[in-house]
């Protein structure tokens, strides 16, 4: 039985993996533009949830990181060029510009989640069309830093068309995976140049991360868990994790610390079910972001890594 986290995150994104053969042999139905629906391969390609559902659930079996990374790629796409998987196009060979997935914020997807635990499942809508524009140039601005205030947090969302409860639940993706310690690190040496930790990190998390990440010379590749009660399990101990002073990141610590958004941080920790709610809400919310539907916005790619 396919894991429902895994599956599903992978079915509302990465459907262009699978689904470009289905959609190389309708290549020339009709062009007029369609809204997403849940049935909208029903008839070109009826087996594509099972077909992808028993790939990531495979994956998933085989490296849980898959999860989390998936995730986060589906995050990347969705707030640089809209959710057109645009950020699996591939630079031109010989090409000075450079695509959305070679920008160096995203250089982590690489090695996590380009070759794609109990979450919450929901049907996906499909019928998105692939984006032809995939620029590196343009990641920067539109994926939040690991150190932004919950003002830079909500500035982005918003330009985005996602609220603050958006923001708040959609951070709890961060209840499982890892970050690499340039992520933190200064938040264990000399936050926002104090040259002091961050007040609001627990000292037992602080000296377990410091013998991890030195302040200098310290491998890139050393990594820590998002959630240290339960890294692989999608729940919802992300929100406890921040009332105790666990959160990795500045950006994650700060929903607990600012008051607009510590109260969703309370509720959402103490209620599991509500997350699961909120949190597939959510992600339908931000699988909607500047959506292509018809050829003049996208294209059907018989590659996923290479436009037509």
């Amino acid at each position: 039985m396919p894991s429902s986290s895994s599956s599903n995150f992978l079915l509302s994104f990465l459907f262009a993996l699978t689904a470009s053969n289905c959609a190389a042999k309708n290549i020339s139905s009709s062009s007029s533009p369609r809204q997403l629906s849940v049935d909208y391969y029903a008839k070109t390609c009826p087996q594509l949830e099972l077909l992808v559902g028993s790939v990531t659930s495979q994956q998933f079996k085989e490296a849980p990181v898959s999860g989390p990374a998936t995730i986060r790629l589906f995050f990347h796409d969705c707030f640089v060029e809209g959710c057109d998987a645009s950020i699996l196009i591939s630079t031109t060979p010989g090409s000075k510009v450079l695509a959305e997935k070679d920008a160096e914020d995203n250089q982590d997807l690489r090695a996590e989640g380009f070759q794609t635990a109990g979450g919450p499942y929901y049907p996906v809508k499909k019928g998105r069309r692939d984006g032809k524009i995939s620029m590196a140039s343009r990641v920067p601005y539109n994926i939040p830093r690991a150190n932004f205030t919950i003002d830079q947090q909500l500035k982005l969302f918003n330009s985005k068309g996602l609220a603050l409860q958006d923001l708040v639940v959609l951070s709890g993706a961060h209840t499982f995976g890892f970050a690499h310690c340039k992520q933190f690190v200064s938040r264990l040496y000399t936050f926002r140049g104090t040259n002091q930790p961050d007040p609001d990190m627990d000292p037992r998390l602080l000296k377990s991360l410091r013998m991890s990440c030195p302040q200098f010379g310290g491998s890139s590749d050393i990594v820590a868990p998002f959630d240290v009660t339960t890294p692989f399990l999608f729940d919802h101990a992300y929100y406890g994790n921040l009332e105790a002073k666990l959160g990795l990141l500045a950006s994650d610590q700060a929903l607990f610390s600012d008051p607009r958004t510590k109260p969703l941080v309370l509720q959402l920790g103490k209620d599991k079910k509500k997350f699961f709610q909120a949190f597939s809400a959510a992600m339908e919310k931000m699988g909607s972001i500047g959506v292509e539907t018809g050829t003049r916005q996208g294209e059907k790619r018989r590659e996923s890594d290479m436009q037509t």
